[in-house]
C-alpha cells in the first residue's frame, strides 16, 4: 500500500466540484459535489441519533434499499436537521437538480449536510449550487481538494487522504475526504465523511467491511461527548479498476480492508486533532485487555473525560485522571493489573506500576505532555487484546467557539 497525492478524485471514474452557494457562509465555498462516471455500488454507516436530519433518512433509505449511487451533494452551514417535511423537500430538490443538469436518477444521489440544527434550507440557493457545480466537474487533485474544503465547518483545515494498493493484480485506489470539529461523539462513524475506490467487490461484503473498520476507526474518536444527528459515512465503488470481483473474504478482500482501514484512521485522528480549539492530539491506547470490547470501553473513556483532557491541555501528569475514566468504563479489569505511562516525540514517562504511583520528573512530564501528539498506555496485563482511541485536549476556545456558533 502506498499513500499517494489526493482524495475522493484519485479513484478511476470520480469527478468533484465546489462552489460558493451563500448557504449560510458568505466569501467561501459552502457545497460540494461528487459525481462517478459510472453508478456505483454503495456502503454507508449513519448516525445512532434518534434525532436524525432529513438527509440522513434519505441517504439511509437508498443505501437500505441496494441502489446503486452515482453522485453525492454536500452542503455546509446548516443540517437540515430537526426541519420537517421542509427538510426532506430540501434533499428533493437537491437529488432532482442532479438529474436535471447530469441525467442520473434522483434515487441515486446522495446528500448531506453539516452546520446549524433547526434552519431550513434555501431551495434556491440549493438549486443554484447543483447547476453551477455541474458545469466544473473535474477529476483533477485540486477539485477533489477543494470540494474537502468546502464542506468544512469549524475544522481549521480541511482532511483528505488516498492510497493505492494491489487487488487481483491490478492497481486499486481508495480515496477520502471528512469533516468533524465538533459534535463529535461516534456510534457508528462521525459526522460527515465521503470515501471512493476503483475496487470492484460484492455491496455486502463492501458493507461488512465497512462496519467492521468503522469500529475500530470513526467509533474511536471523541471531541465533546456529543453524537451528531448528521453522522454519515459513504463509500462508493465504481468496479473500474478491473479486478476480478471480490465475492469472498479472500486475499483480495484482505488486501481492501486493510487499505480501508488504514483511510479510515488517518481521516479519524485528523478529525480528533482538529477538535474545536484543541491544541493537541490525545490518543488513549489499551493493551492487554481481557476482551476486545473492554479495551475499546477504557479508551474511549480516557479520551472522552473533559478532566482528562483538561489535564492534556495543562500538560499535568495527574495519571489518577484516566484510571478513575477507565474504572467508570463498565470494563472489567483489576487496578493491581495496571501500568500506565505517558508518550510523545519528547520520549516517555512511566507514571504507575500494578496498583502503586512511581515517583517521576515533573519537568520531564510536562515535556511529555506538551508535544502536538500525546498517547496515554494502560498495559493490562490480564488478556491478548488491544484498542486505540482518539480525542483532543479541552481549551478555553472550545467554549467560545461553542457559545457564538449560531451567530
Amino acid at each position: 500500500m502506498e499513500i499517494i497525492k489526493g482524495g475522493v478524485t484519485a479513484p478511476k471514474g470520480f469527478k468533484a466540484a465546489s462552489c460558493a452557494a451563500g448557504i449560510k457562509y458568505q466569501g467561501r465555498t459552502d457545497m460540494a459535489m461528487l459525481v462517478s462516471d459510472v453508478p456505483c455500488k454503495a456502503a454507508a454507516t449513519f448516525t445512532s441519533n434518534k434525532v436524525k436530519a432529513a438527509c440522513v433518512m434519505w441517504d439511509k433509505y437508498i443505501v437500505d434499499a441496494g441502489r446503486d449511487l452515482q453522485a453525492v451533494v454536500i452542503n455546509s452551514g446548516i443540517a437540515n436537521a430537526c426541519t420537517g417535511e421542509e427538510g426532506y423537500k430540501a434533499c428533493r430538490v437537491t437529488a432532482e437538480a442532479v438529474e436535471k443538469n447530469l441525467s442520473i436518477a434522483s434515487d441515486s444521489v446522495a446528500v448531506a449536510s453539516t452546520g446549524v440544527i433547526g434552519m431550513q434550507l434555501p431551495l434556491d440557493k440549493l438549486s443554484a449550487g447543483v447547476d453551477a457545480m455541474s458545469g466544473t466537474l473535474d477529476s483533477s487533485i485540486e477539485a477533489g481538494t477543494a470540494a474537502s474544503k468546502a464542506i468544512m465547518t469549524t475544522d481549521t483545515v480541511n482532511k483528505e487522504l488516498a492510497v493505492t494498493f494491489s487487488v487481483g493484480g491490478k492497481k486499486a485506489t481508495l480515496g477520502g475526504m471528512s469533516k468533524g470539529s465538533g459534535m463529535i461523539h461516534p456510534n457508528m462513524c462521525t459526522m460527515l465523511a465521503f470515501l471512493t475506490t476503483d475496487v470492484d467487490i460484492d455491496r455486502e461484503l463492501m458493507q461488512e467491511a465497512l462496519r467492521e473498520v468503522v469500529n475500530d476507526t470513526f467509533n474511536m474518536i471523541t471531541v465533546d461527548g456529543d453524537t451528531s444527528t448528521n453522522d454519515t459515512l459513504i463509500l462508493m465503488a465504481s468496479g473500474l479498476a478491473g479486478n476480478d470481483c471480490i465475492r469472498d473474504k479472500d486475499e483480495d478482500y484482505e488486501s481492501f480492508v486493510s487499505a480501508l482501514r488504514f483511510l479510515c484512521r488517518e481521516l479519524a485522528m485528523k478529525m480528533a486533532g482538529d477538535g474545536e480549539g484543541a491544541t493537541k492530539l490525545f490518543e488513549a491506547r489499551i493493551e492487554g485487555a481481557r476482551t476486545k470490547e473492554d479495551a475499546r470501553k477504557m479508551a474511549r473513556a480516557i479520551v472522552g473525560s473533559n478532566l482528562s483532557k483538561a489535564a492534556i491541555y495543562g500538560c499535568d501528569a495527574n495519571f489518577g485522571r484516566f484510571l478513575c475514566a477507565m474504572g467508570y468504563s463498565g470494563a472489567d479489569f483489576n487496578q493491581n493489573d495496571v501500568v500506565m505511562y505517558f508518550e510523545s516525540a519528547a520520549g516517555r514517562i512511566d507514571v504507575f506500576d500494578k496498583g502503586c504511583p512511581l515517583a517521576f520528573d515533573e519537568d520531564k512530564a510536562v515535556e511529555v505532555l506538551k508535544q502536538k501528539k500525546v498517547t496515554v498506555v494502560a498495559m493490562m496485563n490480564e488478556g491478548t487484546e488491544s484498542a486505540e482511541a482518539w480525542g483532543c485536549d479541552l481549551t478555553y476556545d472550545y467554549v467560545k467557539i461553542n457559545a457564538d456558533y449560531r451567530s
